[in-house]
């Protein structure tokens, strides 16, 4: 039980933030379902990798999370599992994920690489800089080169552009979830893009979120979507919308809230582009 709450199978909403937009970029590098092989491919290394970047996170907190209160009970911090179990956790799930991407092609094995250095990186990135959660964003956003290197052997121009899109969602939705620990970590010394934007949080994250809405658009236009991708979009607005209503007395719970909320808006952004080729 401990080695399953170190890898976060207990709490599924960070596979889910990663595997919609792995899972947008395979639907339009292929044109639609991508096939068996990368289909499971991407699912089965986006859930291990997540896995595994949470046991490396947590290896790096371990001095940390003990004095917050929302990590206070972590297997490393309450003294459950040995710092060196959790890097042999990180090493075993990361070499299974790199098994997996052995079976594709050249380029997206390279990526791979590109992908498990950027894992490694962010736990200590809120040491030495108020944008961790960039860091994160250019983690999380991997599996769109990859994918498309993965279906067309190739990465288009469009694909950063979608890449862009989810590194600015990533650092939207990953601000609400620093703004639940900005007291704490400013006790610390732990930097995070909620300390740095500070009271103009709010205004800087109905900011990102318009960013993301308009690289949806271009997105749109790009891969030739239709109306059902579009309509999607208006979805993703009100739910940013309500983001903000959530967050507007910045009280703990309800930036959680916002966090989880945005599980929501990769369904919506998914559900738009696969109903689209499965409609035509």
């Amino acid at each position: 039980m401990p080695y399953w709450q170190l890898a976060r199978m207990d709490k599924p909403i960070g596979s889910l933030l990663l595997l919609w937009p792995t899972w947008a970029a395979l639907w339009l590098a292929a044109g639609g379902w991508p096939g068996l092989h990368l289909f499971a491919v991407f699912t089965f290394g986006v859930i291990l990798m997540r896995a595994a970047g949470c046991a490396v996170n947590d290896f790096a907190d371990r001095e940390i999370d003990g004095r917050v209160k929302r990590t206070a009970e972590r297997p490393l911090a309450s003294g459950a599992i040995t710092p060196r179990a959790a890097l042999g956790l990180f090493a075993g799930l990361s070499l299974v994920a790199f098994a997996l991407v052995l079976t594709t092609n050249k380029l997206t094995i390279l990526l791979s690489l590109l992908a498990l250095g950027l894992a490694f990186c962010y736990p200590f990135a809120k040491r030495y800089t108020h944008l961790p959660q960039v860091v994160l964003g250019a983690a999380f956003s991997m599996g769109i080169p990859m994918a498309f290197a993965a279906v067309t052997g190739e990465i288009p121009p469009q694909a950063w552009l979608l890449y862009t899109a989810n590194l600015l969602w990533t650092l939207c939705y990953d601000t609400f979830y620093a703004m639940v620990d900005r007291d704490d970590d400013l006790k610390i010394g732990v930097k995070s893009t909620a300390i740095l934007f500070g009271e103009m949080d709010k205004a800087m994250t109905a900011t990102l979120q318009l960013l993301v809405l308009i690289a949806l658009l271009f997105i749109g236009q790009r891969f030739n979507l239709g109306a059902i991708y579009y309509l999607s979009l208006i979805a993703v607005a009100g739910l940013f919308a309500y983001q903000q209503w959530l967050i507007r007395d910045r009280l703990r719970g309800a930036c959680f809230q916002a966090f989880l909320n945005n599980n929501w808006v990769g369904l919506a952004i998914f559900g738009g582009i696969s109903l689209h080729y499965l409609s035509n």
